[in-house]
């Protein structure tokens, strides 16, 4: 019996490597809902929607329907890409000027509202691991799991940082750990589907576990 897995929590937690993995030992789709809400926040800085005065919602959203946000399987990565109007922009959406704008982006409504929808026609079949910020409380409050995964906000940031410097990017430490601290203010305090652990989820703090402790937790309360 196929079973939708909802893992929520704070950001640079790990959620979406841990995913992966359980989603690939289980043979389900990962569906990272974070690299949908970048893809629409890298659609408003290239379409020069976000500044300092606010976002320009309207414009977006119109074009954001008439864009295609979809994942493609790559068999040599064993995950899924996302794509934007035909473009993989994998890559694009993991540098600090994504980071710095996607908690403002995915705070207003109409966003969440249209991306909420897409998540849950993606995850109708069942048989997914689904990533985010609510999706045990919103996306998908019926389903069978769900994780809430944390850590200190200085392992959460050394690993971000690892991650940019690995990648070339040269955000300096204090930037990256004062970006999580934002982010996590703004994704708990705001209006539309904050970020909240689920009356029934299950809480992993992954402070000093390693990846593969994480995916063996998650397994076993696939099994049971």
């Amino acid at each position: 019996m196929n079973i939708i897995i909802a893992i929520d929590g704070y950001s640079s937690t790990g959620k979406s490597t841990t995913a992966k993995a359980v989603a690939k030992a289980l043979g389900y789709v990962y569906i990272d809902t974070g690299a949908m809400y970048r893809a629409v926040t890298y659609l408003a800085l290239e379409k020069g929607y976000v500044s300092t005065s606010g976002i320009e919602v309207k414009s977006l959203m119109k074009d954001l329907r008439k864009s295609e946000i979809k994942f493609v399987y790559n068999p040599e990565l064993g995950f899924s890409e996302i794509y934007l109007n035909g473009k993989n922009i994998e890559t694009d959406i993991r540098g600090i000027e994504i980071a710095n704008w996607v908690s403002e982006v995915a705070k207003q409504p109409e966003v969440r509202t249209y991306l909420v929808d897409l998540q849950r026609k993606m995850g109708k079949d069942k048989g997914i691991v689904m990533d985010g910020r609510d999706i045990g409380t919103t996306v998908f409050p019926e389903a069978e799991l769900k994780i809430f995964m944390t850590a200190s906000e200085q392992v959460r940031a050394q690993r971000r940082y690892k991650e940019l410097q690995a990648k070339g990017d040269n955000a300096s430490f204090d930037e990256v750990l004062a970006n999580i601290q934002h982010r996590d203010h703004i994704d708990t305090t705001r209006k539309e589907s904050p970020l909240k652990k689920a009356d029934d989820a299950i809480v992993i703090d992954n402070t000093n576990l390693t990846i593969e402790e994480q995916v063996q937790k998650i397994l076993a309360m696939v099994k049971s």
